[in-house]
């Protein structure tokens, strides 16, 4: 899934989704709630827009996907907001490419990973992320848009 607006002067926010949160909606909705990721889409394209950005959506369950959105952000973006999902507690080559992206980043987790099962416990993004919000469902998505409105005012 892949949704955009169009550009505006403040620049375009890169937004990941990662594995399985194309099921948002149905998959583990206690967990999740239920919200699709059309909805999180719209709400993070409103806010970006709110705050004179343009946003490019992606979701892909391939690590190398992921990868090469970041990659290309490089020269496109001004910031990214990710939820790699299950990605997130495995993924070096994640992490070294957000490194090597060289953009302000922000962590989102629909779900408190926290009071989840211990291997969600362990971020291999959070240390080079510039924030992470976890636990306060797609409002987050929000969150991450206003933190990255601060950092690049």
């Amino acid at each position: 899934m892949t949704s955009t607006t169009d550009a505006s002067d403040r620049g375009e926010l890169l937004v990941l989704n990662g594995p399985n949160l194309n099921l948002l909606g149905t998959r583990e909705p206690a967990i999740y709630g239920s919200a699709t990721l059309d909805d999180v889409a719209n709400l993070t394209i409103a806010a970006a827009q709110a705050a004179g950005f343009s946003a490019e959506c992606i979701q892909s369950n391939h690590e190398g996907d992921l990868i090469d959105a970041i990659h290309a952000a490089r020269g496109t973006a001004v910031g990214i907001i990710i939820n790699a999902g299950a990605y997130t507690h495995t993924s070096v080559a994640i992490r070294d490419a957000l490194v090597a992206a060289e953009l302000p980043a922000v962590e989102v987790h629909i779900s408190n990973v926290h009071k989840r099962e211990e291997f969600r416990h362990h971020s291999y993004l959070s240390g080079v992320c510039d924030a992470v919000i976890v636990g306060a469902g797609i409002h987050g998505y929000e969150l991450a848009v206003s933190y990255l409105d601060k950092v690049l005012a």
